[in-house]
């Protein structure tokens, strides 16, 4: 087992520490490192592999699982949680428990499966992405320091005055569409993070990704979505639209660059056109051998 470990998650408060690992693992079984910057959970991982592990445990948040996760896609290693992170969102769409000790226990009793991987112009997502006021949220949240459900409903609000949708032109399955689209969101997993979910019928192993739509709308209808969001209610939204697609186009033609974000993290495409689609059963990941339902 090799763990990765981001002593930043969590804004730092997490107390996992070799030791406490090695209390529970066999010395000679584990090996672990710890990240000092973005990306570097990435290229840990992709020397973990020369190795030949049986495991390579994410400890972390949605980006730390991101970047290690993207070097295990069509592999035969199999990716573990330790949910450390804020948000959490893929960890609790599995069913992984949140308590560090109990997640820790499963890494050693746990079953094995096989989950759905997202890619967008090649870039693996494993729990979300967009490209709409969500994406702005994450710009925003990004710069909060000491991230809380709080920071998120502060970001969603300054968002929701000064966000501006851009013209989106949406190809599938044959049709072409023009939207003007406050929220895009494209999901692979039921949770985004804090325990809060815009697909919360999206599952991780249907060969599907769960896209949530909603065209410009006014404050009011933002403030309704807000509380539908918090009240985990959101198919009650009038105004959203929910799809599931294997692949599909996106294009936005009066933009350049294209801010977004992918599994929580702020994303800067370089380019205004995206081919977004699902690598069906890429990924062998840790989980519970009784999954909460979700």
């Amino acid at each position: 087992m090799h763990f990765i470990i981001n002593p930043a998650s969590g804004n730092g408060r997490h107390s996992l520490t070799e030791a406490q690992l090695r209390g529970h693992f066999p010395s000679d079984t584990i090996k672990v490192e710890f990240t000092s910057y973005r990306g570097h959970a990435s290229e840990l991982a992709k020397r973990a592999l020369e190795d030949k592990p049986d495991y390579v445990i994410a400890c972390g948040g949605d980006g730390t699982v991101n970047e290690v996760a993207s070097c295990l896609i069509s592999t035969d290693v199999i990716l573990g949680i330790l949910p450390l992170g804020t948000g959490n969102g893929l960890a609790s769409s599995l069913g992984l428990p949140l308590d560090l000790r109990q997640s820790i226990e499963l890494l050693r009793g746990g079953k094995v499966s096989p989950i759905d991987v997202g890619t967008v112009n090649g870039q693996p997502f494993f729990s979300n992405m967009g490209i709409s006021a969500d994406a702005q949220v994450v710009k925003r949240y990004d710069a909060i320091k000491g991230r809380s459900l709080w920071g998120y409903v502060k970001s969603s609000l300054l968002t929701a005055f000064q966000y501006r949708p851009s013209e989106t032109i949406f190809e599938y399955r044959g049709h072409q569409e023009k939207l003007l689209p406050f929220l895009f969101f494209i999901s692979n997993a039921q949770e985004m993070g804090q325990g809060l979910s815009l697909t919360p019928r999206a599952s991780l192993n249907d060969g599907l990704l769960d896209l949530f739509i909603v065209p410009e709308i006014n404050f009011i209808e933002k403030a309704a979505l807000g509380i539908h969001i918090l009240c985990r209610t959101v198919p009650k939204f009038k105004k959203g639209r929910a799809i599931q697609l294997r692949s599909f186009l996106l294009e936005l033609p009066l933009r350049i660059f294209v801010d977004g974000q992918i599994d929580g993290d702020h994303y800067y495409f370089k380019t205004n056109k995206l081919a977004i689609s699902v690598l069906e059963n890429s990924l062998r990941v840790a989980m519970p051998n009784d999954p909460k339902s979700r």
